[in-house]
């Protein structure tokens, strides 16, 4: 089997668990915790479904990295960065850089005490700002997975 089929199976699946929790926790999860009275329950029930999901995510946004970059050197693929017409590969980097400091530096050195502070304080405003901040970034990924499904197929828009 070739490399790059594997490298792009590996880079769809893993952006499917990433994006596709995303949307989990953007769409079902928070508006649901919203409902949730006690804010200490609302905040423990948060952090055991955000924990588990963070570990997942941490997995699939390295995947999704490694991947993409493979993809780029194996099809030499750096020149269309300079190129408008591909925007969706910066978009992806971009979006990739983000959860990236997000997963693997703001939340295990800030982000996670802040959040809980936060939430102990003002829980509804809190989560409500949680819902704001994930509802942008799902927004933001579903343009980028449509530029990029789209791009990769030779359209431009």
């Amino acid at each position: 089997m070739d490399g790059l089929a594997i490298a792009r199976a590996v880079h769809v699946l893993a952006l499917v668990h990433w994006i596709g929790g995303l949307a989990m926790v953007t769409l079902v999860i928070l508006p649901s915790l919203l409902r949730v009275d006690d804010p200490g329950q609302r905040l423990a029930l948060f952090e055991a479904v955000e924990g588990r999901f963070s570990r997942q995510a941490r997995i699939s946004v390295l995947l999704v990295g490694l991947s993409g970059f493979y993809m780029t050197w194996r099809y030499d693929a750096w020149s269309r960065f300079a190129d408008p017409q591909y925007w969706w590969m910066h978009a992806m980097v971009c979006l990739w850089a983000l959860f990236t400091v997000m997963l693997f530096v703001a939340e295990p050195l800030f982000l996670h005490r802040w959040f809980a502070g936060r939430t102990l304080k003002r829980p509804d405003p809190a989560f409500r700002f949680a819902l704001r901040a994930h509802q942008v970034v799902l927004a933001v990924s579903s343009v980028t997975i449509a530029g990029a499904v789209v791009g990769v197929h030779g359209a431009w828009f």
